[in-house]
């Protein structure tokens, strides 16, 4: 059991299904509290079902959709007043979809800004003030390999997962100064649902298949880094490879790769 973990009171968002599902669960082994927050209330109270009956925490579920901000100081408030303070927040909520630039409709590009990027921010936000009075804390955010490389038929989700990354690297020099730790995550393709709305021809699943996360590995990876000075986690090791190489020859890899990247 991770000792860093046990006992502390841990927010997830986007928990109803994917990584964070996997990563509830993996706080619980390890002796967590977690609030566990989605828009799918149904999901929600069979992760909620399963976590009371393996393991001998505190869970508890809140109902918000993330891009509905007028709601989350209220559901924020009520975490509160369950939990009496918090340690953790994993902004993991997100989705994206993958279609060239002239076919994103501009409402799904407005809504993945509202969710991946402004939802992000008003949940950090609401917590932040608590974690610099206690002088402790821990936030992870959820970003993407997408974040540090873009390819073809990923702009609008491409740039929500770089303003999350340039939002983070701003916070973790702000929230240091009060012992508030801040790590972004930045995994490639995991095998859960994401796809399914990201990809609806299903090709790019297809296709990387064989390359996709195990969505317990990514899970336990960022569970493993809660409390510790990790400043970003990269997965996997090859993709994240790519990804500096991209910053360092940028015109050479778009070139060389070109074909290759509309794969998806």
């Amino acid at each position: 059991m991770n000792q860093r973990v046990k006992g502390k009171n841990i927010i997830i968002t986007g928990a109803s299904g994917g990584i964070g599902e996997q990563m509830a669960l993996k706080v619980a082994e390890n002796g967590g509290n977690v609030a566990l927050i989605a828009r799918r209330l149904h999901l929600l109270e069979n992760l909620k079902q399963t976590i009371e009956a393996d393991y001998q925490t505190t869970v508890k579920i809140y109902q918000l959709d993330v891009a509905q901000y007028d709601e989350i100081p209220g559901v924020f408030t009520t975490i509160m007043d369950d939990f009496g303070e918090v340690h953790g927040l994993i902004n993991n909520a997100g989705f994206g979809i993958f279609k060239e630039a002239h076919e994103a409709p501009f409402s799904v590009v407005k809504g993945m800004f509202e969710v991946n990027v402004l939802g992000l921010i008003a949940c950090t936000g609401e917590l932040l003030p608590h974690m610099r009075r206690q002088g402790f804390g821990h936030i992870i955010n959820i970003a993407s390999q997408a974040g540090k490389f873009a390819t073809p038929k990923s702009s609008a989700y491409s740039a929500s997962k770089h303003a999350v990354l340039g939002y983070t690297n701003s916070l973790r020099m702000e929230a240091s100064r009060y012992g508030v730790q801040v790590t972004a995550v930045n995994p490639g393709p995991i095998a859960t649902d994401f796809f399914s709305i990201a990809d609806e021809s299903g090709t790019y699943a297809k296709n990387v298949g064989k390359w996709m996360l195990n969505p317990h590995l990514v899970a336990e990876k960022v569970v493993n880094s809660l409390f510790t000075n990790r400043r970003e986690i990269n997965l996997p090791v090859w993709m994240n490879a790519g990804s500096v190489i991209y910053q360092l020859f940028p015109s050479f890899v778009e070139k060389v790769g070109n074909k290759l990247f509309f794969k998806k």
